[in-house]
Parts: C-alpha cells; structure tokens; sequence
C-alpha cells in the first residue's frame, strides 16, 4: 500500500513537471500551430540562465523570474524575426528549429560546459512534510504540483476568460478575419510566443531544482512535451494536464512494478491515443 500510493505521488509530482515544459508548447505549439522544436533547448537555457542568476543573488526565487524573463525575450526575437515570416510553413518551421537548438545546445556547451548543475532550493521548501501512510515525502515536490495546478488555471481564464485569450483563439481558426477586425494579428501572436517561451524557461528552473542541469535534458524535455501535446490533444490547457497526468503516472508504475518495460508504456498510450482519437483526448477535430 505505501509504494502503491508514493508511486502515484511520484507519478503526480513528474506529471507537473512534464506539464509545466508542456505548457509554453501547449501555447505555441497547440495554439498558434507554430512548431518550435526548440522548446527542450529554451527549457535548458532558462535552468542555466536561472542558476547563474540565483548564483549571483543568492535568491533562488530571482533566478526562476531570471530564466522566465530572459528566454521570454528570447521566445519574442524568434517570434518577431523569424516565425512571423513562416507562419503556416511547417515543414521549413520544423528544419529551421532544428537548427536553431542544436546552435543553441552548441552554445550552452561552450558557455556551461558539460558539467551537471544542481540549484540551491529555498530553505521553506527544503526537507520533507509528513503524510498520513507514506509518513514523508520530499516538500519541493509538491510544491511543483502546487504551481502545476496555479499555472494551469491561470492559463486556462487567460485564454478562456480574457480578451487577449479570445484574440488568441480567434486568430487560430480565422486569422485573416481576425486581422479584418483591426486586430493586429502578429502583435497577439508574438504576445502567446513570449509567453510560452517564457513559461519554458521557468519550467527549467524548476525542474532543474527538483532534478538537475545538464547537456542532453533538452531533448528528453522536448520529446515529453512532444507526447503530452499528442496525448492530450493540441491547443488544449485541460488536454495538456490530462496528458501529462497520463505519462507521468506510467512512466512512475512502469519503475516500480516492471522497470524493464516501464519506458514501453509512454509509448502504448501514445499509439492507442493516435489510433482512436487522433486529436487528441480533449483536442478539437480540424
């Protein structure tokens, strides 16, 4: 009973992960339908960026805003410069963010070296907090579940309850009546650019706290937030959670009850997901 119920807080804890990475994916990728396989190497950069920071202040809470404000600015650039340019183009948007995170990855090598980081983690949050049958479990972890649930109800009125969100949602199905309404298409949508990258960079820190910093989790990132959004259904907040969710308690009962196989499981959903329901489990059709 004790493993049973700390895997599924581990599956949880891993889930809020895996949905704060597929947030900001969610918003490019789901919504705006811009693909950006760069999000692994925003979500790394902001965890260096957001360690630096931290380092040099002292506050790990100044680091998070650190890695959510540079790569936003980032996020901005690559809207402005070039996805804008783009738009609709998915195969050259595919080629040209391949190239753009493995100049990225180069960079971060070059600058950051090979060595693994590990963040200084507020002492409010440091140690465990006691639970009923399990006893302890570690209280940084579910404080990530924590902001997990903030974030996912705070985009969930951003885009469901405000104008902006409204824009947003419009510009996806009808840009161009969107744009015949006086609404400056390309300002909302660098708008969601900024946001979503910005959410990756903060997700970086984040999940470098609870794990670690170094080269390679960029992609392990990317392909999470790559399955969550095919699982859960693009363009969807509630499907990006429900995916999430999903993954991260298969990957969670696959280490503890078959780790030979538990890496299989990710995959089986994502296969029955695309055979029945190829939206996605909460997606629209197109």
């Amino acid at each position: 009973m004790k493993l049973f119920i700390m895997t599924i807080l581990n599956g949880l804890t891993l889930a809020a992960l895996y949905f704060l990475v597929a947030s900001g994916f969610t918003l490019v990728f789901g919504v705006m339908r811009n693909v950006n396989l760069a999000h692994g190497s925003l979500f790394l950069l902001g965890a260096y960026v957001g360690f630096d920071v931290a380092e040099a202040t002292g506050s790990w809470v100044l680091g998070a805003a650190g890695g959510f404000v540079a790569i936003a600015i980032l996020g901005l650039l690559l809207q402005v410069c070039i996805f804008r340019f783009m738009e609709g183009q998915d195969l050259r948007q595919t080629l040209v963010t391949i190239g753009i995170s493995i100049i990225l990855a180069d960079v971060m090598l070059a600058v950051w070296g090979g060595v693994t980081y590990q963040f200084e983690i507020p002492d409010a949050l440091y140690g465990v907090t006691r639970l009923p049958i399990i006893k302890v479990y570690t209280t940084y972890r579910l404080f990530i579940l924590l902001i997990a649930v903030v974030i996912g109800l705070a985009l969930w009125l951003f885009l469901d309850k405000t104008r902006v969100g409204m824009m947003i949602r419009a510009g996806v199905d009808d840009r161009d009546m969107l744009a015949a309404t006086g609404v400056n298409v390309h300002r909302v949508f660098a708008i969601v650019f900024t946001i979503g990258a910005g959410l990756a960079g903060f997700a970086g820190v984040v999940g470098g706290s609870a794990l670690s910093i170094a080269p390679g989790e960029d992609l392990r990132y990317l392909l999470a937030s790559l399955v969550v959004v095919i699982v859960g259904g693009m363009g969807s907040v509630g499907g990006a959670a429900l995916g999430a969710l999903l993954i991260g308690l298969a990957e969670q009962f696959g280490l503890a009850y078959s780790p030979t196989y538990g890496v299989v499981y990710t995959f089986i959903i994502m296969v029955l997901t695309l055979a029945f329901r190829p939206q996605g489990l909460l997606g629209r059709r197109a």
